[in-house]
């Protein structure tokens, strides 16, 4: 605990401080805090933005290479190995830049519940002026203390927008005349649905300070997701050649 607060949880904290000293105002902030964590994780979340695609635009013919070797899990594996070294995709790497991003958002979150408090205001540098008491009101009206549908409402919307982008323009699976849909697919139609609800459902019961981190953190990240989806779209694209007669 005393590394997680020293490298993750002060730092935090710090920043957040800082930041509220400057704009006087909360919600603006915490608006500045996420723009700041956004970039200096741009690196990792691109990386893990373009592997989970590759791992969906795969997923046709991952389905047909587990329909052709049911039953056989050795083969299978081989099968997926040639098929991920082919296109050059690593199935774990879309999961290690979250792993490493994950004790950032703990600390966050420990800062949104608890940072407030004077207690956890001694934690300050020197060089960062002590406000005494955090002023959680935004914008003159909205306070970031209580929870908030409307925040929870836009962060489900913003996860929503995020994993539809995600799922769409999947090549179609044959699968010999039946329009039953993979398990995979299956699964991600009921995730395009239920994570966005679940984000609702634990956004209504937090602090609005830390729904709107989150609705902003899903945002930037859908935002950054469409730009990457559409430069991977740009560089695929053959150029059209003309001919001189």
């Amino acid at each position: 605990m005393g590394i997680f607060q020293t490298f993750f949880y002060q730092p935090i904290l710090n920043l957040l401080v800082f930041l509220y000293n400057i704009f006087g105002d909360l919600g603006i902030a915490i608006i500045f805090l996420t723009i700041i964590f956004k970039l200096i994780l741009f690196p990792l979340s691109k990386k893990s933005i373009k592997s989970q695609k590759a791992l969906q635009d795969l997923q046709p013919k991952i389905d047909e290479l587990k329909k052709k070797h049911k039953g056989d899990q050795q083969a299978l594996s081989l099968e997926l190995m040639a098929l991920y070294k082919e296109n050059k995709v690593n199935p774990f790497s879309s999961c290690f830049p979250l792993l490493i991003q994950l004790p950032f958002f703990i600390a966050i979150f420990r800062v949104f519940r608890d940072g407030f408090a004077q207690n956890h205001l001694d934690l300050l540098y020197p060089f960062i002026k002590n406000p005494e008491t955090i002023n959680t009101l935004s914008l003159g009206f909205f306070d970031l203390s209580e929870k908030s549908v409307v925040l929870a409402v836009l962060a489900g919307l913003a996860q929503f927008w995020q994993a539809k982008m995600m799922n769409t323009k999947k090549p179609a699976i044959d699968v010999k005349g039946s329009k039953d849909e993979s398990m995979t697919a299956i699964m991600n139609k009921q995730m395009l649905y239920v994570m966005p609800a679940v984000t609702v459902f634990i956004g209504i019961t937090m602090p609005a300070g830390l729904t709107l981190y989150w609705f902003l953190t899903t945002l930037f990240t859908a935002l950054q997701q469409k730009i990457v989806f559409k430069k991977k779209k740009k560089d695929e694209e053959i150029p059209e050649v003309k001919v001189i007669n």
